[in-house]
């Protein structure tokens, strides 16, 4: 109740002790909540070794929320030796309790082939568990995968609706593909004027590539008037936020930014 500001106000402080307690006679939740509490440093000093800790304790009582949290600790090397096999058997242990979070992080280990081979047929029908439950990142990648054809048969439409459940959830990189799809005329119909809003909806995420791309419609005229200096200013804030397309046209047209 403390740590979630329920019938009190919210005090990381007071949920941390009430938490050591439980966790130190063995109460798998109260271990999962400390651990969360180290990672963050909120009530307590910030610790990622206490972090996996405590993690594993609730982790090795069945915990999925806790078994995929030990999994992100193993996969960026927080607190821990980093070790991707590890981390995949974390996650596919709470995977395999249908925590969404878990079968997208596993979903994305077999895309990416860390821990496991890759395998995109794997990678999508992980995706596919987790996004059917509303998980919004795998949503996502689902609708990556359907766009790139990779585990399953290219289908744009399927693309822009997987990116669309994402993109009205908030998530500003599905809000940027959505835009991609609807100014490239792909598995919709080509609209300049939803691509940019869509694109202004992930800048006030401060997204770097929805910013290149809407620097795009104005440096060439699609949806709004051909606007360069417009552009700029748009590649500019693109590429300090590390986007190396705007980065590189900046270079080879600009020169500086």
């Amino acid at each position: 109740m403390y740590l979630n500001g329920k019938g009190t106000s919210q005090d990381y402080q007071q949920a941390s002790a009430w938490s050591l307690r439980a966790a130190e006679q063995g109460d798998a939740w109260a271990q999962n909540n400390l651990g969360f509490l180290y990672a963050n440093g909120s009530g307590v000093e910030k610790d990622a070794a206490k972090a996996v800790y405590w993690y594993r304790k609730a982790a090795e009582q069945g915990i999925a929320t806790a078994q995929k949290n030990l999994g992100n600790k193993y996969w960026n090397g927080e607190g821990v030796e980093q070790d991707d096999s590890q981390a995949v058997y974390w996650y596919r242990k709470a995977a395999q309790q249908s925590y969404a979070n878990a079968q997208h992080w596993l979903g994305y280990a077999y895309k990416t082939g860390r821990g496991v081979a890759r395998d995109y047929a794997e990678a999508v029908r992980w995706y596919r568990l987790a996004a059917d439950q509303g998980n919004s990142n795998a949503q996502s990648n689902l609708g990556l995968m359907y766009k790139t054809g990779r585990g399953v048969a290219r289908d744009y439409a399927e693309a822009v609706r997987w990116y669309r459940l994402a993109a009205d959830q908030g998530l500003s990189n599905a809000q940027n593909n959505l835009g991609v799809m609807y100014q490239d005329g792909w598995g919709v119909q080509r609209d300049y004027a939803r691509a940019r809003q869509w694109y202004e909806r992930a800048i006030e995420q401060d997204l770097g590539s929805a910013f290149y791309n809407l620097g795009q419609l104005y440096e060439y005229g699609f949806g709004v008037n051909q606007d360069e200096d417009r552009a700029v200013e748009l590649y500019r804030e693109a590429a300090r936020r590390g986007d190396e397309l705007a980065q590189e046209k900046l270079r080879k047209r600009w020169l500086s930014w």
